[in-house]
């Protein structure tokens, strides 16, 4: 078991995710974050069920990185309270986990984010 890596989800308005993301990858706090347009989102809001077209952000990094992920999806964020939720990684290839370090430490050579082989 790989435990020592993350899956972050966060949703949020097609015009927002293009800006979180960046600010999340500037910051090095994340490795990818892959921004899947298009979603229907049914929850409930102040006692009704609401239906929203949103943009899911699917969040590489690492358990260390999780609380400033936090903190800096909160700062701009356009929602109220913004889903910020995220599972382990429990297997993955040894070169994308790599890849991953590689990519949050920029003090690390191929710390500019260079992408294993597909």
């Amino acid at each position: 078991m790989k435990s020592g890596y993350l899956v972050v989800f966060c949703t949020c308005p097609a015009s927002a995710a293009r800006g979180l993301s960046e600010m999340l990858l500037t910051r090095r706090l994340a490795a990818c974050v892959n921004c899947l347009p298009g979603i229907e989102s049914s929850y409930w809001w102040q006692g009704r069920i609401q239906h929203d077209q949103e943009t899911l952000l699917v969040i590489k990094t690492r358990p260390d990185r999780f609380s400033e992920i936090q903190s800096a999806i909160s700062e701009i964020h356009p929602y109220d309270v913004p889903e910020i939720i995220a599972l382990p990684i429990v297997e993955g290839s040894d070169d994308y986990l790599r890849w991953i370090d590689n990519s949050l430490d920029e003090t690390r050579i191929g710390g500019t984010g260079e992408r294993p082989e597909q």
